[in-house]
């Protein structure tokens, strides 16, 4: 094979025994994603809103593996109930959790509030991801050393965090948007690492570039749309080769010892001056906590696991 980005990715290991979870799992890099888990020998949880889609994803994941071990299970960010409702399942279902590969995203979303209060475009970007591992995290402990993959955006460069206006319908364009939800995941990283140290969980964020996808499916503008992920399929990525990096976070020796880092093309890679703002990255925490509704039960910051 010839060598591309993503070489330094590759590796043998086997996941005979772990347990993956990945988000965004029916088509796209997560479906690739969860594909190489699954050909390692992992048991692979796959999450998605459409019963129907996941059913099919099922199917292609266990012709590609060779193997039955792969869970489907409904989850719809737009709905933190949903999330919830997902933890509770999989708690009661899952006595360990080895690798949490948060790839869902998406761009041309309604410009609403969801049922949660929440501007949708990053609820499902970014506060369903928070909360989803959040909520996961005292399983992932358990099964320390565990690890979580935080699928984000070279777009990231472009987000900020108004902490008056995070979720204020028709603020912002689509796409910043999308920049705020991006840049929220590496700063959830940041802070996460922090305040986890030391608990076996490792935590990192990543940008992917760009793969032949139809990442811009939810678009309105219908030749927009068209020409947008035409673009894609001419100058994009292999999305196999793009799944190797999520993959590499989740499972290599290699980067044991860059928890809380951003990585590209399978190297560090620079994130936003805003990760090393201690203030924003703590205050962002908080109050994302406060906007996802953690209650004193689910709150493992304030007991002894």
């Amino acid at each position: 094979m010839a060598r591309d980005e993503f070489s330094n990715c590759e590796s043998d290991i086997r996941l005979e025994g772990k347990v993956a979870l990945v988000t965004g799992a029916t088509s796209g890099t997560g479906l690739e994603v969860a594909k190489n888990l699954a050909k390692r020998g992992a048991k692979v949880i796959i999450a998605s809103r459409n019963p129907a889609k996941l059913a099919d994803a099922r199917n292609i994941i266990t012709n590609a593996a060779k193997h039955k071990n792969v869970v489907a299970r409904t989850l719809d960010f737009e709905s933190l109930t949903s999330v919830r409702t997902f933890v509770h399942e999989t708690m009661m279902q899952e006595p360990k959790l080895d690798i949490l590969i948060n790839n869902i995203g998406a761009i041309g979303l309604e410009d609403r509030l969801t049922e949660d209060g929440l501007q949708t475009m990053m609820q499902v970007n970014y506060f369903g991801s928070f909360l989803l591992t959040f909520l996961l995290f005292p399983l992932l402990k358990a099964s320390a050393p565990s690890r979580v993959v935080n699928v984000s955006s070279l777009a990231l460069v472009l987000g900020f965090i108004d902490f008056e206006h995070m979720n204020d319908v028709g603020k912002y364009t689509n796409f910043q948007y999308y920049c705020n939800a991006k840049l929220g995941n590496i700063l959830f990283t940041v802070e996460m690492d922090k305040r986890i140290k030391g608990q076996g969980v490792n935590v990192y964020s990543m940008d992917p570039g760009l793969g032949k996808s139809e990442f811009f499916r939810h678009l309105d503008n219908e030749a927009l749309k068209t020409l947008l992920n035409a673009g894609l399929q001419l100058i994009g990525r292999p999305l196999d080769r793009v799944a190797t990096m999520p993959v590499y976070l989740g499972i290599d020796p290699r980067v044991e010892n860059d928890s809380g880092k951003h990585f590209r093309d399978c190297m560090l890679f620079y994130s936003s001056w805003f990760a090393n703002n201690t203030a924003l990255t703590s205050n962002l925490w908080e109050e994302t906590k406060r906007l996802v509704g953690i209650t004193e039960e689910e709150d493992w910051e304030r007991q002894k696991l």
